[in-house]
């Protein structure tokens, strides 16, 4: 599920898990207690979920992926990403051990024994970012993105509220 920001694709996808599945939401974005704007979409985020849904927190997706069970909604690849360009340093020039997790990501993906349901924001089809880390992002999350496109059996973009089907 790709969407721009604000634009449902989060419950979107939550609604393509049906009611009585065993899911296992894997939260990607790292919590910051100093921000109140993104506490406040975390908990929007919360209260929406069934309650017998299990939360996981994860910066490390391909362990969970590997011993997932169930149903997996990962919410979202983006922030994914931001961690792990954070973690490998990658914002200062060197993409080696960024793009290294992304291709383990994208194994990960390939190889899950449970139904995966990602979530990932689409950024290329807007201005193009004025700073040097916004263009790195967009490109990295683009590349990323089509990856694991390759790798699912569906892909849906959400544009404006309504899902298109790309595959």
């Amino acid at each position: 599920m790709l969407g721009g920001a604000r634009s449902g694709k989060s419950a979107h996808a939550e609604g393509l898990v049906s009611a009585d599945e065993q899911v296992t939401y894997v939260a990607t974005g790292r919590r910051d207690p100093g921000d109140a704007a993104w506490q406040a979409r975390i908990a929007a985020h919360v209260s929406r979920r069934p309650a017998h849904w299990r939360t996981v927190e994860a910066g490390d997706l391909p362990p969970v992926l590997a011993a997932a069970t169930g149903t997996l909604l990962v919410d979202d690849i983006a922030t994914w990403l931001t961690g792990a360009l954070d973690d490998t340093g990658a914002w200062d020039g060197d993409l080696s051990g960024a793009r290294a997790r992304c291709e383990e990501l994208v194994a990960a993906v390939r190889t899950c024994p449970s139904k995966i349901v990602l979530v990932s924001a689409e950024v290329g089809l807007g201005v193009v970012p004025a700073t040097p880390s916004g263009r790195l992002f967009r490109d990295e999350l683009g590349s990323l993105n089509a990856r694991l496109a390759e790798v699912c059996d569906e892909v849906l973009l959400l544009v404006a509220g309504v899902p298109l089907r790309l595959r």
